[in-house]
């Protein structure tokens, strides 16, 4: 996302007297900038350049990344931290639930979701004394800033769930106290109605990508509703309609399509495609390496692999087996972690390697890399030597988030790329609906769903391909042919079906959250994961680990007339 460079005016006097008392001192910004119509746009795009978590002072790249590697697949059964035992021991912590509210990592998240808020309540509370821009501009940038507000607001919430809502009638950014607001009223409603107006107002199509549609905004209001429709495991048919009602409007726009081929969502080549509802731009130059994707800068190989770094985020053999499928190319829901998926782990590295052999689904290999299957165009998979410590996080490397090696190096950093993140696409509408319709009883429809998103990754034109043109593994993916009468049995397949087509993607464990299974899921993961990866031993999740703890100073920083005006989530 590109970042805004706001000048600075320079003022000088030029004679005697004490006038000069009333001018601005040479270097300070001046805020009267923003008042103008270059400065209000300009100050627009700044508040999208936080969209990817990069560039709030003294955050660290990885704690805000807007792709949630760490906050939403670490510590879900989809990912281990990765690279070694001493590198990065606040993850560890995170991974193993010691959620402290003093970690850096929670309290640069919450820095760059607020400074985000900030930037979009700075546009809105300017907006109305800037001349010369028409009526419909003045109503498009208020729209698009309610869209980048309500998304911030929606990171937060779902990251803590308790929160506070700023708007640009709290916010006054000669005032600290003015953003020391309670958070113990629901944001849920306010940010809805953000993306509410952003959906009335916005257009259906913009000129420029990475800008908001009306569609993009109901795609998010209809997430709001599905992130409120399961109270403690229960299915809320009030939300689970409004959703519904929501994603349709997408749906019947005509304006998306699933693309014919699963990686063409995770390639740079093939970014801002037909299935794209809304994704981050990255940009990055030979001259200016400061853009691209630094919040997933550790998640590439070490020492010899793509990138020649960090090593960290490596898939879960929990998570390998899941895309294990039966002889009609079905997901094995009830029985897919009783063994595993045969891998290189334990074998001396000069020691030959036998594949698995047994029937999978084609999306494993576009979602992470392992021995002996080609990743991207950077050669095969060798293993161990592409994996910092296999003894300790496993032999799995991620693989979505890296781009191909002729993406690769277009700076000095070979790490930062253009490879945009996708925060919403049409696959996320499709299977959101199936999870409506499944607690609305129409089962039929949310089959129907599903074998959307399946007939796409049966479609032997996007499997991995070996040298010779064949199938990297035995790729076996069918539809669901038997009509669904069970409700439970129909649930169970739509959320496994999320998992499998979002797994490392930052998503997994704020789906668990909300479904309510959290705490079952997680538990029976790190029962048979300790077995595989030891410091994981004793590691347990409790129900206040479904949100994060509120960062301790940001509490210390809410203090008004000695008493602090956030509130500590319960269990911390």
């Amino acid at each position: 996302m590109k970042k805004i460079f706001i000048p600075v005016l320079l003022v000088i006097a030029t004679s005697c007297g004490d006038d000069f008392l009333e001018k601005r001192p040479q270097g300070q910004y001046s805020p009267d900038i923003i008042l103008t119509t270059a400065g209000i746009e300009g100050a627009l795009v700044g508040a999208y350049a936080l969209l990817d978590g990069i560039g709030t002072s003294g955050v660290t790249s990885w704690h805000g990344a807007v792709s949630n590697w760490i906050f939403g697949s670490v510590v879900s059964d989809d990912a281990y931290k990765g690279s070694d035992a001493g590198d990065q021991p606040e993850q560890t912590f995170l991974e193993r639930y010691v959620w402290l509210s003093t970690n850096t990592h929670i309290y640069g998240k919450w820095r760059s979701l607020y400074d985000g808020i900030a930037r979009t309540n700075d546009v809105l509370k300017s907006l109305p004394k800037v001349q010369g821009l028409s009526d419909a501009r003045k109503a498009q940038i208020t729209a698009e800033a309610r869209f980048l507000r309500g998304h911030y607001h929606f990171e937060a919430k779902k990251m803590w769930g308790n929160i506070s809502y700023l708007d640009e009638q709290t916010w006054d950014p000669e005032s600290p106290e003015s953003v020391l607001v309670p958070n113990t009223e629901d944001a849920w409603p306010k940010i809805e109605a953000d993306f509410k107006f952003a959906a009335e107002n916005l257009p259906a199509s913009q000129t420029e990508p990475g800008r908001p549609t009306k569609f993009a905004a109901y795609a998010y209001l209809g997430k709001c509703h599905m992130f409120q429709g399961f109270p403690k495991g229960q299915a809320n048919v009030q939300h689970l309609t409004a959703a519904k009602e929501a994603l349709l409007q997408v749906v019947n726009s005509g304006k998306y399509k699933l693309v014919d081929r699963f990686h063409d969502n995770f390639a740079a080549e093939t970014r801002n495609n037909a299935e794209s509802v809304f994704e981050v731009q990255y940009t990055v130059t030979s001259a200016d390496g400061s853009g691209g994707n630094q919040g997933d800068e550790l998640t590439y190989m070490y020492p010899n692999g793509p990138g020649g770094c960090c090593g960290f985020f490596q898939a879960s053999q929990n998570l390998v087996n899941a895309y294990k499928t039966d002889e009609k190319g079905l997901p094995l829901i009830k029985t897919f972690n009783d063994s595993n998926v045969k891998n290189d782990e334990g074998l001396l590295s000069s020691a030959p390697f036998e594949p698995y052999t047994g029937r999978l689904d084609a999306r494993l290999d576009w979602t992470l890399g392992r021995r002996g299957i080609p990743y991207i165009d950077w050669g095969v998979h060798p293993g161990r030597f592409w994996i910092r410590d296999q003894s300790y996080a496993g032999p799995y490397s991620s693989k979505k988030q890296i781009v191909s090696k002729a993406e690769s190096g277009k700076t000095g950093n070979p790490r930062l790329s253009t490879n945009n993140y996708r925060l919403m696409r049409y696959d996320h509408v499709l299977l959101w609906l199936a999870e409506c319709e499944v607690e609305l009883g129409n089962l039929e429809k949310a089959r129907e769903y599903v074998n959307m998103i399946r007939k796409r990754a049966a479609n032997p034109d996007g499997f991995v391909k070996a040298d010779d043109g064949k199938p990297a593994a035995n790729y076996v993916v069918g539809l669901y042919i038997d009509a669904w009468k069970d409700a439970v049995a129909a649930r169970e397949a739509v959320r496994f079906e999320t998992r499998l087509e979002f797994a490392m993607e930052g998503h997994r464990f704020f789906d668990l959250v909300r479904w309510g299974v959290a705490a079952q899921v997680l538990n029976a993961f790190l029962e048979k994961e300790k077995t595989l990866r030891t410091y994981l031993s004793g590691a347990k999740f409790e129900e206040r680990h479904q949100y994060y703890p509120i960062p301790q100073q940001a509490i210390v920083y809410s203090t008004k007339n000695g008493k602090a005006t956030l509130t500590q989530n319960t269990g911390y």
